[in-house]
């Protein structure tokens, strides 16, 4: 395997104009890797359909599927909690754009079938990096059926036995959701020279904290063969854990965030109710300047994950701290803005009960000794 380089960020939320601005910043960087993949949150298309079982999200403008792409990134997952909300057009929409711009993606599909498949790119010099996307968080109308659009999911069950969705108690991972992951895992390592698994967990606007099933799952993913997670989902960054010396990225926070749909001014009723709610369910009074990102205060440290695969083989782990700048543009951190987006990660990292970990100036990652 010769020399490469991946780059992993967290959500992408574009639902504004001028995408091309709002990534721009993060461009390079992108660009510079041999795959960047990303986490597409929300359906692109002019579908109004609503899916009941979430607070709905908007879909962004079908034509911002092509700043994605100019940007650099080569490939997204698709398996998350929101997906599905314009229901089967909006996940065709989609599906179709990506094509179009040759943007790889996994995670969701017209069927069950479909959105368990993986990808697998080949990149740099004969190397194919393969890609699974799970759902972890549901709603359960979002995940697709043998007859039914949706996405790829493994089932957490919540601790009082009420319905899967983002909002419930999640906390057991089930049998069902490990034989499926081993088996994935198992058949994409067949195909894939490097497997990374993502998956769309945890806990929402809440620092360091992780729910009693996410590190049982990561380390459930590396024992079974992959090489890396990555996870988003809870729009604010999440420590790093090492397992037999693969990571395990418990969340990548916002890759690009910008939308109206989390401002309680607007007028559809659902969206302000929930923009309300989540103040006092999270404790936290969102920045007025973040008017296009209104998250916690904290989600500001961001930073996208690195995977440098050298010539022997081995994988060196990295991180590219990232600022996110009012009213949420993601940019570059250097100086000692980046430094202290390296200790926030270190800290947040033992909050969290994971094992201490060490980012140096040249953003390595590794655990510390």
């Amino acid at each position: 395997m010769s020399y490469l380089s991946i780059i992993a960020t967290g959500d992408l939320i574009l639902d504004v104009a001028d995408a091309d601005h709002w990534l721009a910043a993060i461009a390079p960087l992108l660009h510079a890797a041999d795959l960047s993949i990303g986490h597409l949150e929300v359906p692109h298309s002019w579908s109004a359909h609503e899916m009941a079982g979430d607070v709905p999200a908007p879909a962004a403008p079908p034509g911002n599927v092509a700043a994605i792409g100019r940007a650099g990134f080569g490939a997204v997952t698709l398996a998350g909690n929101h997906i599905a909300d314009c229901g089967e057009q909006g996940i065709a929409d989609t599906l179709a754009l990506l094509d179009a711009e040759g943007i790889g993606h996994c995670g969701a599909g017209r069927d069950a079938g479909s959105a368990f498949a993986p990808l697998v790119v080949e990149v740099g010099a004969a190397t194919r990096v393969g890609l699974l996307s799970y759902n972890c968080v549901g709603p359960e109308a979002a995940w697709a059926q043998e007859h039914r659009a949706g996405c790829a999911y493994l089932r957490i069950a919540a601790s009082d036995g009420g319905p899967i969705a983002p909002t419930s108690q999640l906390d057991t991972v089930t049998e069902e959701a490990l034989a499926r992951l081993a088996q994935d895992i198992a058949a994409l390592r067949a195909e894939a020279d490097l497997v990374i698994v993502a998956l769309h967990k945890g806990i929402v606007h809440t620092p360091a904290r992780l729910a009693p099933y996410e590190r049982q799952l990561g380390r459930a993913a590396i024992a079974s063969g992959a090489d890396a997670v990555i996870s988003h989902h809870a729009h604010i960054a999440r420590g790093i854990e090492f397992v037999d010396g693969k990571p395990i990225f418990h969340g990548l926070g916002n890759g690009c965030v910008v939308t109206h749909a989390l401002s309680p001014a607007q007028d559809h009723p659902l969206r302000a109710a929930w923009a309300e709610k989540r103040r006092r369910l999270f404790g936290f009074e969102p920045d007025p300047a973040y008017h296009l990102a209104p998250f916690h205060p904290e989600a500001v440290n961001a930073f996208m994950a690195r995977l440098d695969i050298g010539p022997d083989g081995k994988l060196e782990t990295r991180i590219e701290p990232v600022d996110v700048v009012a009213p949420g543009r993601p940019e570059p951190a250097s100086g000692a803005r980046a430094e202290s987006i390296r200790r926030y990660v270190e800290k947040i990292t033992v909050e969290a009960g994971l094992p201490p970990i060490r980012i140096d100036s040249d953003n390595r990652v590794s655990p510390a000794l």
